[in-house]
């Protein structure tokens, strides 16, 4: 018989522990830490962690852009209310930068140096010697442009340090309490949009306004996939026969149409993280 996710959960729980613990000792020894925090499944455990070793002394700092998307923005805040972060933002601008416009391949990396530039500035001007990232052991050898960003700026990963996997975050954050444990990965908005086609305030909008149509049509896991004027819509597999529905298939066409799309497509293939990356491994 197939393990529930709950005991596949608890049948890992021992090893993630002692992980947790190695993870906890190295926050005590960094003293205090500046984390790059976004409300995500990693970097909320990460924050939590380094919360309940090193108290105020873990910053944990939320950048802002046009491709944050406010219910991102929202959760990660309640959170942080939530389990007593330090909790601080900053705005970023990586939008003006015309690399990251330009939506290259490695889109990521202008994005990510922007980010942990600012946060390094704030690490060094508070005396905070470590800016930490929620990197997890599975994202090591993913293709990644902001791993190189962060690796020119000196931002360390805990998490990949202990070995801890995605799905021992996702237990141990259950464990604790965490919301986020079965939250699906949402990535930021501009990674909707397909490489080469710029990335913008009004596409950022549409993709933002396009997944709070799907939420509120009671998807849960999803992409809208921004394909200069086509949009793409994945949705999770097991919610994929509702989409296929004629009457849901005719509120598609009618609402991402409003939004400005001339063609409106439903990807059979159903959600799946990294869509985008697709065409790179071609």
């Amino acid at each position: 018989m197939a393990l529930s996710q709950k005991s596949i959960y608890e049948t890992k729980a021992s090893s993630a522990e002692e992980k947790e613990f190695n993870l906890r000792l190295k926050m005590r020894e960094m003293q205090k830490v500046l984390v790059a925090y976004s409300g995500g499944v990693d970097s909320a455990y990460l924050a939590l962690i380094a919360t309940q070793e090193l108290k105020e002394n873990a910053v944990c700092l939320l950048g802002i852009s046009p491709s944050v998307s406010q219910i991102q923005r929202d959760e990660a805040e309640k959170i942080a209310l939530n389990f007593a972060f330090n909790f601080q933002t900053i705005n970023t601008e990586e939008l003006d930068n015309p690399d990251y416009q330009a939506n290259p391949t490695n889109r990521c990396y202008f994005c990510k140096t922007e980010l942990y530039g600012k946060l390094s500035q704030i690490a060094l001007q508070n005396n905070i010697k470590y800016v930490v990232d929620g990197t997890n052991a599975d994202d090591v050898g993913d293709y990644r442009p902001g791993r190189a960003a962060a690796e020119e700026k000196e931002v360390k990963s805990p998490l990949v340090e202990a070995g801890l996997s995605k799905d021992e975050i996702r237990a141990l954050s259950k464990k604790h309490g965490l919301p986020t444990w079965d939250k699906p990965a949402s990535p930021c908005l501009s990674s909707r949009i397909a490489y080469g086609v710029p990335v913008t305030i009004e596409r950022l909008s549409k993709v933002e306004k396009g997944e709070m149509i799907l939420r509120d049509l009671g998807f849960k896991e999803f992409r809208v996939r921004v394909h200069d004027d086509l949009v793409r819509l994945e949705i999770s597999p097991a919610e994929l026969s509702k989409a296929l529905d004629i009457k849901v298939a005719e509120v598609f066409t009618k609402k991402f149409k409003s939004l400005g799309f001339r063609y409106v497509t439903l990807d059979l293939q159903g959600f799946r993280s990294g869509a985008m990356n697709e065409t790179l491994k071609q």
